[in-house]
């Protein structure tokens, strides 16, 4: 690699051969350069170039002139520009999800050389929508791995759009979420319902205790912490404020559900969360349920790229689902 800002790593170039059945990646190269195939894999990864160029203690031109070198060897473009942003091309994907396979390889091999893995542990990548409650996920994944012990389970948060992104390209195998996917998606994928839960209405001690008499006519005019706007949870809990008859203070919204609790916990106000995981959410937290929403619940979705599951853990999880979400 050539130029840089002064300070910033230098990594000697070499290529590699690549063998390839597809066209796109045979078209004007016999080497690849795994050095510059590694920066957009880490552009995609941290989504975007300046985020991995940070990642790399690069300068962004240097990184984006490493993924045009790239993009001369294969051929063809890797992103294109919609609106204000990037997205990958079809070449792109193709060439993310290699590059993804590779380099999750390599990560393998050098914790087997180490001992920290198994050969033949079973991976299962899993997306996690950031409104679903944590403790919940931890109910909903631990089923898969008590059913298979070998596996090694990989998780991301991040917002629905980015997940089915990746469950597009085989980059995760499930993704959980509050929401089911649309009908007019690009993605194709199958949602597989696994059940909902009442909600319950939590506060710290002493504004449980003031708030505890009259519940839910208590909570007019009381601090509530919302959870984020692109939640499923938000709007329902607005018509179920309407219904009752009451308008709570919004003291803050909060589309990370741990952060939501934390700051319930601190007495900041009062907040929701599924019916399910009450008990542990009272102990994690030290808060009190004062009652539930009546007529309120919150339904869980697994999304795959399978119409029916076959994955050894995605069956487990949906299994276990049916009894835990049935309490």
């Amino acid at each position: 690699m050539t130029g840089g800002a002064r300070g910033e790593q230098h990594t000697a170039d070499y290529g590699l051969p690549l063998a390839s059945s597809c066209p796109k990646l045979r078209h004007g190269m016999d080497w690849l350069n795994y050095h510059h195939l590694y920066y957009f894999y880490l552009s995609v990864q941290e989504g975007g170039i300046s985020a991995a160029a940070r990642r790399l203690r690069l300068s962004q031109p240097t990184v984006s002139a490493q993924i045009r070198s790239l993009e001369s060897n294969l051929g063809g473009k890797l992103y294109e520009r919609v609106g204000r942003g990037l997205q990958l091309t079809e070449l792109g994907q193709l060439v993310y999800r290699h590059a993804n396979e590779i380099f999750t390889l390599g990560n393998e091999l050098k914790q087997a050389v180490r001992g920290d893995t198994v050969a033949g542990r079973l991976r299962f990548r899993v997306g996690i929508t950031d409104a679903l409650p944590k403790l919940l996920v931890h109910e909903l994944l631990k089923p898969a791995l008590e059913a298979a012990p070998s596996v090694h389970l990989d998780c991301k948060e991040d917002h629905v759009g980015s997940l089915l992104a990746e469950l597009a390209i085989h980059s995760l195998d499930l993704v959980l979420a509050d929401t089911p996917i649309a009908p007019n998606t690009s993605v194709k994928a199958y949602n597989h319902p696994l059940g909902e839960s009442g909600i319950t209405i939590f506060a710290a001690p002493k504004l449980a205790k003031k708030l505890q008499s009259g519940f839910p006519k208590s909570l007019h005019g009381a601090p509530f912490l919302m959870p984020g706007l692109d939640s499923v949870m938000h709007g329902s809990l607005e018509q179920w404020f309407e219904r009752v008859g009451v308008q709570p203070a919004v003291a803050a919204t909060l589309g990370d559900s741990a952060l939501l609790k934390a700051f319930g916990q601190g007495g900041l106000g009062a907040f929701a969360a599924p019916s399910v995981v009450e008990e542990s959410v009272c102990r994690q937290y030290g808060v009190r349920a004062m009652g539930r929403a009546d007529g309120l619940s919150e339904r869980i979705y697994a999304i795959s790229v399978e119409r029916r599951v076959k994955h050894p853990c995605v069956m487990a999880i949906a299994n276990s689902a049916r009894d835990l979400l049935s309490r």
